[in-house]
């Protein structure tokens, strides 16, 4: 099962990376604190999906791309 998160957190980063925001910038536009995305690309924090929801409509990606489909 970690493994599978590690590739969900690795798709969330790549997306944030790819249309050039911070992990503060992303934050913010959520209404988080600062450190939130932080503590969510490094697994400290599970991401619920709701905020997935919402993070899939910042990078403009469908909330299906962050799903690892590799077994």
């Amino acid at each position: 099962m970690r493994d599978y998160y590690d590739g969900v957190l690795s798709k969330l980063i790549s997306a944030r990376e790819e249309v050039g925001l911070t992990q503060r910038e992303v934050s913010l536009r959520l209404g988080m604190a600062h450190s939130f995305m932080n503590k969510c690309e490094t697994g400290e924090r599970a991401i619920d999906v709701a905020e997935l929801w919402a993070i899939s409509k910042i990078y403009g990606k469908p909330i299906s791309f962050f799903a690892n489909d590799e077994p």
